[in-house]
């Protein structure tokens, strides 16, 4: 079981509150942790502003009041930079060309499935990691979600576990092992095993924080506390720099 610091935080504005509630369950039964339901764009507003740390919004097209889902879309690229699913069962023209006029990052069509909804928030944030929005609305998403897929959002590594992200900040990786075609991520409280090789990870992390000691290992600077002979110690654990790194790697620690 994931703990809450690390669960993918998920905004709901939508303002038929009982399919609000079928969202919701849905994405609390596959992991995720929804931080409330908004039914308007002011108390959407109002939930984005006391939650700094909300990773995706799901928004509704149509919503009640004298501002839409698209109005909230332009002011969340404009102020607060968080990727968004538009829900829409409109294929009103007019609809979908304001839409794409703010460039959803994904979109669930009503009515929807798990998987459906799964497929958006991986792509959502797949989208949002290469900083380029959603396909044009109402388009086929021709998406097969990868399990090995490892995203650099910000401060953190969005790492797959049994079909669902979860957010690790970078500082909380300890470091990555390569055992032949299999990669583990060790993070201070879980670890993440990943089916590629280990330089596919390690190409989303940032190269002045963690470093290549061995053709098995990339380890947190940050998090080495010591050293011993060929030996880094990290948390609990030893990892080992071989000859090939050896130079690099202790060039950085000797004032250790």
């Amino acid at each position: 079981m994931s703990n809450q610091s690390s669960k993918v935080k998920i905004l709901i504005v939508e303002d038929e509150i009982l399919l609000a509630q079928d969202i919701s369950q849905r994405l609390t039964e596959i992991n995720y942790h929804v931080t409330g339901i908004a039914q308007t764009v002011n108390h959407a507003l109002q939930l984005i502003t006391e939650n700094q740390d909300i990773d995706i919004i799901l928004i509704d097209i149509i919503l009640k009041g004298d501002r839409d889902g698209i109005e909230l879309a332009r002011i969340i690229n404009d102020k607060y930079h968080i990727p968004f699913i538009f829900l829409t069962s409109h294929a009103d023209t007019h609809i979908v060309e304001r839409a794409k006029s703010v460039h959803p990052y994904a979109y669930i069509l009503k009515p929807f499935n798990d998987r459906q909804v799964s497929v958006a928030i991986e792509l959502a944030l797949l989208n949002f990691s290469k900083k380029t929005p959603g396909k044009d609305l109402l388009e086929p998403q021709d998406f097969t979600a990868n399990e090995n897929q490892v995203l650099q959002i910000k401060d953190c590594l969005f790492l797959k576990k049994d079909h669902h992200f979860e957010r690790v900040p970078l500082a909380e990786i300890l470091f990555l092992q390569a055992d032949s075609n299999y990669c583990t991520v060790y993070t201070k409280s879980d670890r993440f095993v990943y089916s590629t090789v280990l330089k596919n990870i390690e190409a989303q992390l940032p190269i002045n924080r963690f470093l290549r000691t061995h053709r098995s290992y990339v380890v947190n600077i940050d998090l080495v506390s010591g050293f011993e002979g060929n030996m880094l110690f990290i948390g609990d654990k030893k990892v080992p720099v071989s000859k090939t790194h050896r130079d690099h790697v202790f060039k950085l620690f000797h004032t250790i």
